[in-house]
């Protein structure tokens, strides 16, 4: 076989069903397999996988036992002569997997390939390439000063753009293809940590193996839940005591580390303060992307607003963008492929994005990185 996709769930039963019924699409050709680790939900995540894709291996934990743990438990189960890691709350496209191991065939010194993620709106995530958090890069990203260029960019590795692929050192568990084999000399996801370092870890141990890591543009992914969901205390004490396992475990001091993330956790708590909370604008106009009249029917006694319809998977550019309008990507009549690269070539144009996932009456979307998303259902 030659690929296991593993997603680890907790809770998320209607992006986890997006998740996979967009990897199912991907995969539709390959000798490839989906494993889902349940962390115990108390929805009926279980069950949905069970009634919709009986040919899911379904791993159901008695408890949830963290990111490492689970994602160990699914590799150990796994059959592929590579693995990829995948979120519950993201969308890949048709091409995705086959673009991306034909790419990591290629190398020679082949360690974790990563993609471009983008957030519910098109735009781009910077956790998708990452440096080596030194003392003084985790203290950058602590104090907000990575957003500069040169020497303080080197947390969301910078040295590439969006657009080019090239090595970097770390990875984001949203999305991480390697070589099975690879995974287990290395020891895969080391359990003490709990939610946060444990991709750092992984990719910064697969690099002291010699192996190089990659970040490759050249296809996009959604993640619904980009890392700058969770920038609050718990967020804060998440990353430093990640980061704290992470030095013990590599470095031999880590006096260093304590001593910037005291100033970047005081320049953090300030920033806290003084800031301002975004709140989405909400739609003037709908435009559905599909050619279901009855479900347009339906849409516009939810929205209580004319709904445009249009039966082309490349919406118009003529209408006005002065109004704040939400396209709704009918998946039943477009292929994920088309629906991300739409996300890319319309963002920043004051559109929302929703997804009617195939056979569903529901529309999952978000509408800006500090969303974590959210679900709509349908009359």
């Amino acid at each position: 076989m030659k690929l296991s996709i593993i997603i680890l769930n907790y809770n998320v039963r209607y992006f986890l069903e997006l998740c996979v019924l967009s990897v199912q699409k991907a995969i539709d050709e390959m000798e490839a397999e989906i494993i889902v680790v349940d962390n115990n939900s108390p929805d009926d995540s279980c069950a949905m996988i069970k009634l919709r894709f009986p040919k899911v291996i379904l791993i159901e934990n008695k408890e949830n036992s963290g990111f490492p743990k689970g994602n160990n438990i699914g590799v150990a189960a796994a059959k592929g002569e590579y693995i990829c890691i995948l979120n519950p709350d993201t969308v890949v496209a048709e091409d995705t997997f086959s673009k991306i191991l034909a790419f990591a065939e290629r190398q020679n010194d082949l360690g974790i390939v990563g993609c471009k993620l983008i957030d519910g709106t098109g735009n781009f995530l910077p956790e998708s390439k990452r440096g080596l958090p030194t003392p003084f890069v985790s203290f950058t990203k602590m104090s907000g000063l990575y957003r500069l260029s040169g020497l303080f960019g080197k947390y969301y590795a910078s040295h590439l753009s969006e657009n080019e692929t090239g090595t970097v050192d770390i990875l984001v568990g949203a999305f991480m293809l390697m070589k099975r084999n690879l995974y287990n000399e290395v020891g895969g996801f080391d359990e003490r940590f709990f939610m946060y370092g444990e991709d750092i870890d992984l990719s910064y141990s697969v690099m002291k193996s010699g192996k190089s890591n990659y970040y490759f543009h050249e296809t996009a992914v959604i993640h619904y839940k980009g890392e700058s969901t969770i920038k609050d205390e718990n967020y804060r004490k998440r990353f430093r005591d990640g980061m704290e396992i992470f030095y013990k475990k590599h470095f031999s001091s880590s006096s260093f580390f304590n001593f910037f993330m005291r100033i970047g956790s005081g320049i953090f708590a300030a920033g806290k303060a003084t800031a301002v909370k975004s709140t989405a604008v909400l739609p003037q106009k709908y435009m559905l992307i599909s050619d279901n009249e009855v479900l347009k029917s339906q849409l516009e006694q939810k929205t209580e607003v004319a709904v445009t319809m249009q039966e082309t998977t490349h919406f118009s550019q003529s209408f006005s963008r002065n109004r704040a309008t939400q396209i709704i990507f009918d998946n039943n009549f477009m292929r994920f492929e088309s629906i991300i690269s739409n996300f890319e070539n319309h963002k920043n144009q004051n559109f929302t994005y929703r997804i009617l996932p195939q056979s569903t009456d529901f529309l999952i979307g978000s509408d800006s990185n500090a969303d974590r998303g959210e679900v709509t259902f349908i009359p």
